[in-house]
């Protein structure tokens, strides 16, 4: 029984410190964000050349709902990293590595803003690497760079606008469900999955996606230093293999990821560089996107720059 004496002498004695305040103790519920870390992939050398990750569908909202997803892009992270490079007087070029399929025209237009933003602002060469799938918003995105380079086994293209939306009222029918809705005005539920679209709805729906269509076509034109004509002969929605986006004047040359990395070193004038990804555990996410509304698919008219092979 006397062993147990010191020990309880002990346990009040550190009960004594914490009231007192001579002691601080830091409980947290949650994992504290920490802000991105720097990975080296490869080479040697004081000069780096950032490696930019842009795979999955590009979307402006957090991670949550429907795309409750690992491995999507979004403008925040994207601003993140372009931000910590622009402090890193050793970043000499960066390289985009694109692997998606495309996403809503917000998210891929902002993404493509701030990497023309960052390219401007820091006067460094920027190459594409289109990996497996780069089409629609992820080909959207590839604009910001000089140069880009695709794999030879790489789908690219699909270049065009598409706003989509689920028709319930068959199933509303079926199973013995009504829809009431109260509006201000003519079009307050426009598009409405509820109901089939009007003629008037449809019509105004395409004048809104010509609209964004006019705006890819043109930052295409622009990337690619082509034509306005000539882009729309090939904007129609249609993918291309590697070789023939390369004969279109899409891609500037057919290759690999680290054919891209050579490219950026030379345009950086560089003889040895590392090769720099950043990375993080986490969520931390300290930018100005950070809580714009989710992405939802299965809501009301999302606009996409997006490949979508088939009916839903």
């Amino acid at each position: 029984m006397r062993l147990g004496y010191p020990k309880r002498g002990v346990l009040a004695g550190i009960f004594i410190l914490l009231l007192a305040g001579c002691v601080t103790v830091k409980v947290s519920l949650f994992e504290e964000p920490r802000p991105l870390k720097e990975k080296v992939i490869s080479g040697t050398g004081r000069d780096k050349i950032l490696l930019v990750d842009i795979s999955g569908i590009i979307v402006e909202g957090p991670r949550r709902g429907f795309l409750s997803l690992k491995g999507l892009t979004r403008p925040d992270r994207i601003k993140e990293e372009l931000e910590k490079a622009a402090k890193d007087k050793h970043i000499k070029a960066v390289v985009l590595r694109i692997n998606s399929p495309g996403g809503t025209v917000s998210g891929a237009d902002v993404v493509l803003h701030e990497l023309l933003a960052f390219k401007a602002e820091q006067n460094l060469p920027v190459v594409a690497c289109l990996t497996g799938l780069a089409t629609s918003g992820g080909y959207y995105v590839a604009q910001a760079a000089d140069t880009i380079v695709a794999y030879p086994t790489c789908i690219t293209g699909s270049i065009g606008v598409l706003s989509m939306k689920l028709n319930l009222k068959g199933l509303m029918d079926k199973v013995g469900v009504d829809g009431e809705i109260v509006k201000s005005g003519r079009w307050k539920d426009f598009w409405s999955p509820f109901r089939p679209a009007t003629p008037e709805e449809k019509r105004m729906m395409q004048e809104i996606i010509d609209d964004f269509y006019r705006g890819f076509v043109e930052v295409v034109a622009k990337g690619r230093k082509l034509k306005l004509e000539e882009v729309r002969r090939v904007a129609d929605g249609r993918i291309f293999t590697a070789s023939q986006a390369k004969d279109l004047g899409l891609v500037d040359q057919l290759g690999y990821l680290d054919d891209a990395l050579e490219m950026a070193k030379k345009a950086a004038g560089l003889e040895e560089a590392r090769v720099v990804m950043y990375h993080r555990p986490d969520s931390y996410r300290p930018t100005i996107y950070s809580q714009l509304p989710e992405l939802d698919l299965l809501g009301g008219p999302q606009f996409l720059y997006l490949w979508w092979p088939g009916e839903l």
